[in-house]
């Protein structure tokens, strides 16, 4: 699917079930990996992840739309747009968009810890997944001076 293709089944949807045109732009962003997509505040326009259309079809996608589209109108009409808004809550209903999206890919990728800061007062160990300058820390339980050392990968068999 085009992003032409895209914008043109997000009026369709607009116009079918909302009974509003949809008169911004709406089209693919292969950098979202954690969401199906996104209403931008400020242009009015809605992003959508074309993994999603990829590995669960066009079911998937047109609840994605849906709640794209609850955020969009109710947020031109100046009422509550947000996940939390009771007004949301019962568009979303309404129009029978999905609340949530199901997972794409493998999720998130879990990064090993590749640091440890080190207490040298009580031996109080920090693991951290980032580097960083323990001068600038104290030990949160004794407020000992910390050294920084760095951890072997985990070998696999």
């Amino acid at each position: 699917m085009t992003d032409q293709e895209l914008q043109k089944l997000v009026e369709e949807i607009s116009s079918r079930f909302f009974g509003v045109a949809f008169r911004h732009q709406a089209r693919f962003n292969g950098r979202l990996s954690t969401t199906g997509g996104r209403y931008l505040l400020r242009s009015h326009d809605i992003e959508i992840n074309p993994r999603h259309l990829q590995e669960h079809g066009e079911e998937e996608l047109v609840g994605i739309i849906k709640h794209e589209l609850c955020h969009y109108h109710l947020h031109l009409a100046k009422r509550g747009y947000r996940h939390a808004d009771r007004d949301f809550q019962l568009l979303l209903q309404q129009v029978g968009g999905s609340r949530y999206c199901q997972q794409v890919g493998n999720g998130r990728t879990q990064l090993p810890y590749r640091y440890e800061l080190l207490c040298q007062s009580c031996g109080m160990s920090y693991k951290r997944k980032r580097k960083m300058n323990p001068n600038r820390y104290r030990c949160g339980r004794c407020s000992g001076k910390l050294t920084l050392r760095e951890l072997q990968p985990a070998k696999l068999d």
